[in-house]
């Protein structure tokens, strides 16, 4: 090819990657793509410079993909191209390869997709599976996808050194890239394909290897330097999520402490070519993600302490000493296994960015808390970020995300409860409960949140009944209850009952009438209202013999109900199992000991 016209091709492919690199927002408002447009016209004119394409060799010597996925492309000819581009029908093929790369993605850049797609089938697959997961085409997109993954790790077994940059069959020998920064090129390609297969594997509902694959990016965007905080830290916050889940909570632990270190960076990293603006010049997404992020601690801190708590808990929900000494037991053996767990586990970063972030896990334990000292550890680090969320997410404007977080922090005062002996400490916990929630309730439309003001209703009610116990149980050591305390267990009842009456009158339709069928989602909790009103109504303390006889009648009408309500619809008796057979008992004792009092009545 002659100088001149060589000369043209370069000039006009640089001027067309150019006109690509102009941000949309930089076009004339009513032609967003008028740069894109510009650097079609110019990269279709160095097409027709380079000349036709070498002919196609035969259709049957070409290996086909499974089911015509990835037919186009030949991925053992591929690895060739990549390596053996010597000699000008060779360099002419890769030019042409090079021109087609970048038609499809400016028609990707202007939403003209099929265009788009015809281009990249005369490319590499790793376009082609992106192209298809924006357009939800989930299997498609996994066969490009896997066949790209699969290209890279034989290209890197069997010639290891990066190939060329597709944009250097355009530039003269000596402007081409240095070994170094072709290879951060080819890599964060690589890391790219990685985190769109994560993408697939979790539409796809395979959380492992969705988890796996977006554990895979965030480690080599950190190795290759090429990321922007803010995004990094929420993706692994949002992984933890997946450990917690799984119960591994080391992992889980890690991957939150890496986000705070990462997130710290913000502002601070010198601008990559990746960030088109910085992410400091965003204080609101900043923020929100900070509130996420310290969402993402609080699922940690309360998830660890409940597991700990069920792994303890008797059959009334009580700590079981000799279930909290098989768990002393085990810890010495879980502490024995924790530097093998910590080798397999995928870390993040090396040297001080590995330094920075061990500090962060050496303050939380990834132990489940064995007492109360050690489930205090976690409820305050638990607390420290319930503060931190709602800085951005406040009532004004975050109504469910705010409520959200009040309730997780309810939730940690109630588990760091079970963890307390003392029962006044744990009156306090609840009524610590009671003072977060119960404002929520005043500020809440029904009409508009019905379902979380049925959550929060239940959840008061529960904690009244929680202190009405406590109450119960420190009078009962005294040998004679003065009337304070009479009055204290009776407006505890009072309290409770009032919620669970609340919750269970939301259940009626417009016309007052309780339902007949009562919904899955809310089915438990019904009866359980229902079983706990009928005690509450026993437990009321009186002196008035009439009122106490009332008060036994309500209490059976509403075990009666459980009882009946299952009889009719056996399916709702798997939901409450325990709570049916004492409702049954009680059906059968109640009215004996309701004939005996009127019998004493009657005498006296």
């Amino acid at each position: 090819m002659a100088n001149g016209a060589w000369a043209e091709i370069r000039e006009k492919f640089q001027a067309a990657l150019a006109l690509s690199r102009v941000e949309l927002h930089k076009n004339p408002e009513k032609e967003p793509y008028k740069s894109k447009y510009g650097a079609r016209v110019l990269l279709e004119e160095v097409r027709a410079l380079l000349g036709p394409a070498p002919e196609d060799e035969d259709e049957e010597d070409r290996p086909q993909a499974e089911d015509d996925v990835g037919a186009g492309y030949s991925a053992p000819g591929l690895l060739a191209e990549l390596v053996a581009v010597e000699g000008p029908v060779a360099q002419g093929t890769v030019r042409l390869a090079v021109i087609e790369f970048h038609l499809g993605l400016n028609h990707l850049d202007t939403e003209e997709l099929s265009a788009g797609e015809e281009h990249l089938m005369k490319c590499l697959p790793n376009n082609l599976g992106i192209l298809w997961s924006e357009r939800e085409e989930i299997e498609t997109a996994q066969a490009y996808l896997d066949s790209s993954e699969a290209l890279y790790l034989r290209y890197m077994k069997e010639i290891g050194s990066p190939p060329l940059d597709p944009t250097e069959h355009f530039l003269p020998e000596e402007e081409k890239l240095t070994e170094q920064e072709r290879s951060k090129r080819f890599e964060k390609v690589y890391t790219h394909n990685l985190y769109y297969l994560a993408q697939i594997y979790q539409h796809k509902e395979v959380f492992e290897k969705a988890a796996h694959y977006c554990h895979s990016t965030l480690k080599r965007q950190l190795e290759h330097n090429a990321y922007h905080p803010i995004e990094w830290a929420i993706n692994a916050a949002t992984l933890s999520q997946f450990y917690i889940n799984k119960q591994c909570f080391m992992e889980a632990r890690h991957c939150l402490s890496a986000a705070n270190v990462i997130f710290g960076q913000t502002g601070k990293n010198p601008t990559t070519e990746d960030t088109t603006e910085t992410e400091g010049d965003v204080p609101e997404l900043y923020h929100q993600r900070k509130g996420e992020i310290a969402r993402c601690w609080i699922k940690y801190c309360l998830t660890l302490m409940q597991n700990a708590q069920q792994s303890m808990q008797d059959n009334i929900g009580e700590l079981d000493l000799d279930k909290q000494s098989e768990l002393r037991a085990l810890r010495k053996k879980e502490l024995d296994e924790e530097e093998s767990v910590r080798k397999k586990a995928v870390q993040f970063g090396t040297g001080e960015l590995c330094d920075a972030i061990s500090a962060v896990e050496e303050k939380v334990s990834y132990l489940r808390p064995l007492d109360f000292e050690e489930a205090r550890g976690l409820f305050l680090v638990g607390q420290h970020y319930v503060s931190e969320a709602k800085e951005f997410f406040q009532i004004d404007g975050y109504v469910t995300d705010h409520i959200e977080v009040v309730q997780d922090h309810s939730a940690l005062f109630k588990v760091l409860a079970f963890f307390e002996t003392d029962m006044e400490r744990r009156c306090k916990m609840h009524k610590r409960r009671i003072a977060m929630l119960e404002p929520l309730i005043v500020d809440l439309n029904p009409q508009y949140y019905l379902l979380v003001n049925r959550q929060i209703q239940f959840e008061i009610a529960q904690a009244y009944y929680d202190m009405m116990d406590l109450k119960v149980a420190i009078a009962d050591k005294l040998r004679d209850p003065d009337s304070h305390i009479v009055k204290k267990i009776n407006n505890l009842n009072k309290s409770a009952m009032k919620y669970y009456q609340l919750f269970l009158d939301s259940l009626r339709d417009p016309n007052k009438v309780f339902p007949e069928h009562i919904g899955e989602d809310v089915l438990r909790p019904a009866m359980l209202a229902k079983f706990r009103v009928a005690r509450l109504y026993g437990k009321i303390i009186t002196s008035d013999p009439q009122k106490e006889l009332e008060n036994l009648a309500t209490s059976l009408e509403h075990y009666k109900f459980i009882v009946d309500y299952c009889e009719k619809h056996p399916e709702a008796a798997q939901e409450i199992e325990v709570e049916l057979e004492l409702s049954k008992e009680m059906v059968s004792l109640l009215p004996t000991k309701m004939e005996r009092f009127r019998t004493k009545m009657a005498l006296t």
